[in-house]
């Protein structure tokens, strides 16, 4: 029976030798291959050398205090363009800023939100007042009902059409 478990293991040595031979054969034929396309390319090729030092040029320079950093100076890219202020938004009606802003939380209830039109998820933030519901849309609110971004994370948004949003909610939950 040692016989038959000998022969086994030198098979299987034999196997792994020879699949590791053949590993080296391949790898040194690959070297060749690298190393005769690598020659191919002299370094006193004026190209390849322009290529190597490419790579080679740092990412960035820096600054140290007390020497001459003049040549790090940034080249003055010519007339200075300042763009225009963006022109805030046209004051919409409460139904256009509802569809455009508001509903992408009301209409789900996302972050503790009350619902579109559902009178149980406003009746508390009723009973604080039109003019407290108002503030807390233009300024944001965080309590244990949820979170309200100030202007629904809209800040380009009119107040106006803030508070027209938020009548427009307040009449449909009511």
């Amino acid at each position: 029976m040692t016989k038959k478990h000998d022969k086994t293991f030198v098979n299987l040595v034999s196997v792994v030798i020879g699949g590791l031979i053949g590993l080296a054969v391949c790898i040194f034929a690959l070297a060749k291959y690298v190393g005769a396309r690598a020659e191919s390319l002299s370094e006193t090729d004026a190209q390849y050398r322009a290529l190597v030092q490419e790579r080679l040029t740092p990412v960035g320079r820096v600054a140290v205090a007390g020497k001459d950093n003049s040549t790090l100076a940034i080249p003055a890219a010519g007339p200075k363009v300042v763009a225009a202020p963006v022109a805030m938004l046209a004051v919409m009606s409460g139904e256009q800023t509802y569809q455009m802003t508001c509903s992408t939380c009301h209409a789900t209830g996302v972050g503790g939100a009350p619902k579109f039109g559902n009178a149980k998820d406003w009746s508390r933030r009723l009973a604080e007042g039109l003019p407290m519901l108002k503030e807390h849309a233009l300024h944001g609110l965080t309590d244990e009902g949820g979170v309200m971004p100030a202007k629904g994370g809209r800040p380009d948004l009119p107040d106006e059409s803030v508070a027209n949003a938020v009548e427009y909610m307040v009449k449909a939950a009511k």
